[in-house]
């Protein structure tokens, strides 16, 4: 069977799929994502609202979405820090289990780094988790490499992840 991948940017009325996206993943990957599976639920609307609309339009941060045969499947964050440096960061990937060796992963990571790209980064980062094996190892797959650079987890004081970084 030869299954159909596409890639899109997040739509401004798309908080509710925003929403189930983040919390299907929180749900099975609560280590890998910076915040708590709670937390996500207990967002109200509007803030949700907000940030989605963000996601979709601003030339700052972008979200981006996997179908597969047209059902979501998956899920990316890009966005520039605000900083001096403007470095242009992957965050929050998450694919479904059940579709993980279609590849699509791999799609929304170059989704978000072409939006990088085009707004301007020669380097793109990535904040991942260091009890998140599976996910360093994606990373370093596709070009990425530890930057020298840890912290612990804003979510749980005594977790750490380590930033890599590919030049594109």
């Amino acid at each position: 069977m030869n299954t159909s991948l596409t890639v899109r940017r997040l739509a401004g009325e798309q908080a509710a799929l925003y929403r189930e996206l983040r919390i299907a993943a929180l749900r099975e990957a609560p280590y890998a994502f910076g915040t708590t599976h709670s937390a996500a639920l207990a967002e109200d609307e509007a803030t949700l609202d907000a940030l989605v609309q963000q996601l979709a339009y601003s030339d700052h941060r972008a979200g981006f979405v996997l179908y597969t045969e047209g059902q979501p499947a998956g899920l990316v964050g890009a966005f520039f820090e605000e900083a001096p440096e403007h470095r242009g960061f992957i965050r929050a990937l998450w694919v479904a289990p059940a579709v993980r060796h279609l590849r699509g992963g791999e799609l929304l990571v170059s989704a978000a780094t072409r939006w990088l790209i085009e707004h301007g980064s020669t380097l793109v980062y990535a904040w991942v988790t260091d009890a998140n094996v599976n996910a360093m190892q994606f990373y370093q797959r596709l070009g990425f490499v530890p930057s020298g650079d840890r912290q612990t987890l804003p979510s749980a004081s005594d977790e750490w992840e380590t930033l890599l970084v590919k030049a594109v």
